[in-house]
């Protein structure tokens, strides 16, 4: 028999094999992603997503200014904010010190962000062809979810360092959140000690502030890749290159 008869039993026998000709013209068109380019497709939306979500929260009040990622003062302080109406706290004003220590805290996680740029950098680096096919077929966040799982230990300790940093530069008003912190504690913990503030249930608060605003940075920052991931897996236009639109266009 000669090549070019089996060539037509074996193309006569494909289209028995198959539903019809759409779909033999579908598979001729749209060919099965290969490993490479899934491997490509989520390196590069990690990428643009790291990019987007960094470039977002380093700006000034990119976390000041958006109430899914503002940072506020921690647990241990609620204690403060629920008394600041106390006379004994308003009379030292208290809520502008409050407020002040605020917007300190988040220009420190604005000026600690691009910090974690390497370490991403260095774990999309890393992704295998496995992880790569779970997180396509995984949901929304699977890609961010991952990034997180391989970078949060090397971006805590690298990140805490830089916002107790931060948290010392004078970067609002010529002073810095960590003496507006020691100036918020130690006078109310003044009232609290008094015996004024000890009948009226005030207890001292004594809270480390670097630990604090760098698990809050952190989390505010992958909400936003979170974000940026969920776009270009759902919006066609959210996929700026080719690869995107090849990778994210076939897995809908």
């Amino acid at each position: 028999m000669n090549k070019p008869v089996i060539i037509l039993l074996f193309f006569a026998l494909f289209i028995t094999s198959c539903d019809n000709t759409d779909e033999i013209i579908n598979i001729i068109q749209n060919p099965p992603l290969t490993e490479a380019e899934v491997v490509a497709g989520l390196k590069s939306a990690l990428t643009i997503g790291m990019d987007t979500a960094v470039s977002i929260v380093s700006k000034v009040n990119g976390y000041y200014l958006d109430e899914l990622i503002k940072i506020y003062l921690p647990p241990e302080a609620d204690i403060i904010v629920d008394n600041v109406d106390n006379p004994l706290l308003a009379a030292i004003g208290m809520q502008d010190l409050i407020d002040d220590i605020i917007l300190k805290m988040n220009r420190a996680a604005e000026d600690a962000a691009t910090e974690a740029i390497p370490i991403f950098v260095d774990a999309i680096t890393a992704m295998t062809i496995q992880e790569a096919f779970n997180i396509l077929d995984g949901d929304d966040t699977s890609a961010t979810h991952y990034l997180r799982e391989n970078t949060y230990g090397d971006l805590k300790s690298t990140f805490q360092p830089k916002i107790a940093s931060s948290l010392d530069k004078p970067l609002v008003g010529g002073i810095s959140a960590s003496e507006t912190w020691a100036s918020v504690t130690g006078l109310y913990n003044e009232v609290a000690n008094s015996i004024a503030g000890q009948l009226a249930g005030l207890t001292p608060v004594n809270t480390e502030l670097d630990e604090h605003v760098t698990v809050k940075a952190l989390d505010g920052l992958f909400v936003k890749v979170g974000d940026e991931e969920k776009d270009i897996r759902t919006d066609p236009l959210a996929r700026v290159n080719d690869i995107l639109k090849k990778v994210f266009g076939k897995n809908k």
